[in-house]
């Protein structure tokens, strides 16, 4: 059943304070709204009830689901983090650089954006993806 609803919820659009909900959740769940709201406030002024809405919100998008237990709720993602980034990336490049990535990381270039580290990360993937696709 996860299988089917983790599809279902890869194509929903979600919000960037949904993300943030979603975002403390793939950190550690199953999780109660209680639990949820202490993990956001160290960085969000957020009243409780601005929380249970998204999280309501999630869980009609299919990309959130709960189960009830005694008087709480834990929630637990539909969707992993892996896919949800993957998704996004793929449709980031799509919409702003016509799905081609080598503008995207030029204008990182360009711009003195990358670190050392970063250009590093980047020629070991391109080794992995040439080993790969010879």
């Amino acid at each position: 059943m996860v299988n089917t609803m983790t599809k279902k919820a890869a194509k929903p659009e979600i919000s960037n304070a949904e993300f943030e909900v979603l975002d403390v959740l793939w950190d550690d769940y199953p999780a109660t709204s209680n639990d949820i709201i202490a993990r956001l406030s160290s960085h969000k002024d957020w009243h409780d009830k601005t929380v249970k809405t998204l999280l309501g919100r999630l869980v009609k998008k299919g990309v959130l689901d709960y189960e009830k237990q005694q008087r709480q709720y834990l929630y637990r993602p539909l969707i992993a983090r892996e896919d949800y980034t993957k998704k996004e990336t793929t449709s980031f490049v799509s919409r702003l650089f016509r799905g081609k990535v080598a503008p995207l990381v030029a204008g990182f270039a360009n711009q003195n954006s990358l670190s050392r580290q970063d250009v590093e990360e980047l020629k070991a993937l391109i080794k992995q993806w040439e080993q790969d696709n010879d």
